[in-house]
């Protein structure tokens, strides 16, 4: 039997990231999902990775601690920071600094000690808060840097970061999960969800998942706190 190539897929627990697992694993990849426990105030989403992982059946399930807390910044890392209830102008403050980076870049180290090439992160540049590592451009200048950065791209390895979702709509990510098979009710998008993964309604991730069910014509299985 011929094995599966392996590929590397950021999962942070919500719809974007879980779509972009089946996916990854549509297209015949052996997936090893990776999470990180970032010191985001949401922490219900790890345990929707977990679950996710579990349920679509990831060959392994990393949940790596990095305390981008302990540098804050961002309201989705520093309590004293509020999440906005309000569309705002600009790069909100539920950026998180160089958050994808930081992720990407393990991402590629875990790659090498697999012997992957190929890296999966669910960022999307249409239905989005404005930040600026989710755009085409970024992708591309960081795959460059995978392929210039690392022992296995300098011996003639080649590294891809698959970002599938990049130019779909909210809809459309929902139309292409649903396709494959994917339960809406096990991710948690929310930037203020409780302990129990329970939604706020209030935020840019909710007003983007809500609008998208609408648009999709799928009935929205989000458990709202109100």
């Amino acid at each position: 039997m011929v094995a599966r190539k392996k590929a590397v897929v950021l999962l942070s627990g919500g719809l974007d990231s879980m779509t972009t697992l089946l996916i990854a694993k549509a297209q015949g990849f052996e997936c090893h999902a990776l999470s990180f426990d970032y010191g985001q105030r949401q922490r219900a989403e790890l345990e929707a990775a977990r679950r996710i992982a579990q349920r679509y059946g990831a060959a392994a399930h990393k949940v790596v601690r990095i305390g981008l807390d302990d540098i804050g910044g961002s309201a989705l890392t520093d309590a004293a920071i509020a999440v906005p209830e309000t569309p705002s102008e600009g790069i909100p403050v539920t950026y998180v600094p160089a958050r994808n980076t930081v992720f990407l870049a393990f991402a590629l180290g875990y790659a090498e000690v697999l012997g992957a090439f190929d890296i999966f992160i669910g960022v999307n540049a249409v239905d989005y808060s404005g930040y600026p590592d989710c755009r085409p451009e970024y992708i591309e200048a960081f795959e460059r840097l995978a392929n210039l950065a690392t022992k296995a791209g300098v011996e003639g390895g080649r590294f891809a970061i698959h970002a599938p979702l990049i130019r779909l709509s909210k809809a459309e990510i929902i139309r292409k999960g649903i396709e494959l098979g994917a339960d809406y009710s096990l991710a948690v998008s929310c930037y203020a969800a409780d302990a129990e993964g329970r939604a706020c309604g209030k935020c840019d991730a909710c007003r983007f998942r809500a609008e998208g069910f609408r648009a999709a014509g799928v009935a929205d299985p989000t458990r709202y706190q109100d």
